[in-house]
């Protein structure tokens, strides 16, 4: 394999929106995408695979390998579907990030998304932590978050991976795009932040999702995301003899 691909099954979408969770800052959007799958009960119908990954599998108590994937699932609701793009792990490497970016864009265009949600975490050092920060790539996206108490006045910096790449890469398939951010502390795993993107979620795709299992469902994710991160680590530093301090 020596670039990025998709293998799909074909669903039929109606006004589909695409959110993604991956690993980053405080596993928000992991945890957040994620459980919202599973109130939804979201199907898996296509599996990213890509040289960027990390060149190893996991062993699962089974006796099952799983290899380290970005997955999409599918949900149908009342006006519009959704579509959650999920996985164990970014691509290791700038030109993986812009790849696997550019593949998601050009997928999304091609099974009819007409908007697409990253979600991710914005650092801020503080315990206290209440707001969720915004970066768009069209006005009309600002405006319809704004409606929603989003924030893009006070963000600064820059959004790294596939949370900033994908809506910017989106721009060239004409599909309004944002990335959506929970301030956290940053050094840890926040469930609270997750919690408030699920609420914004919900109330902006008009469908009701139960919260109460949420920080049960964050404990459950650090330790899989522990585990690859683990794995991924080991794996880097025996091939290359140099520490791996961050991967996410």
């Amino acid at each position: 394999m020596d670039k990025t691909f998709i293998v799909s099954k074909k669903v039929k979408l109606k006004k589909a929106v695409m959110i993604t969770g991956l690993p980053g800052i405080g596993l928000i959007g992991r945890i957040a995408a994620e459980y919202i799958g599973e109130k939804l009960k979201a199907k898996e119908f296509a599996t990213l695979y890509s040289p960027h990954f990390p060149p190893q599998v996991l062993m699962e108590k089974n006796g099952i390998m799983k290899p380290i994937t970005n997955r999409f699932y599918y949900a149908k609701l009342k006006d519009r579907d959704l579509v959650i793009l999920l996985g164990d792990v970014q691509a290791v490497d700038p030109v993986g990030q812009y790849e696997v970016a550019g593949e998601v864009a050009k997928f999304a265009k091609r099974i009819g998304v007409k908007e697409i949600i990253t979600i991710g975490g914005y650092a801020t050092g503080k315990l206290e932590n209440k707001e969720i920060f915004g970066s768009a790539n069209s006005k009309e996206m600002v405006e319809k978050f704004k409606k929603l108490k989003v924030n893009f006045s006070k963000p600064k910096g820059s959004i790294v991976g596939i949370a900033g790449l994908l809506p910017s890469l989106a721009t060239h398939y004409n599909i309004p795009a944002i990335c959506i951010m929970a301030t956290t502390h940053g050094s840890f795993v926040d469930p609270s932040g997750a919690q408030r993107i699920v609420e914004l979620l919900s109330k902006y795709l008009n469908v009701k999702i139960d919260i109460s299992d949420l920080e049960k469902k964050a404990k459950e994710e650090q330790e899989i995301i522990k585990k690859v991160e683990e794995e991924i680590k080991k794996s880097f530093e025996q091939q290359t003899h140099k520490p791996l301090s961050y991967i996410r």
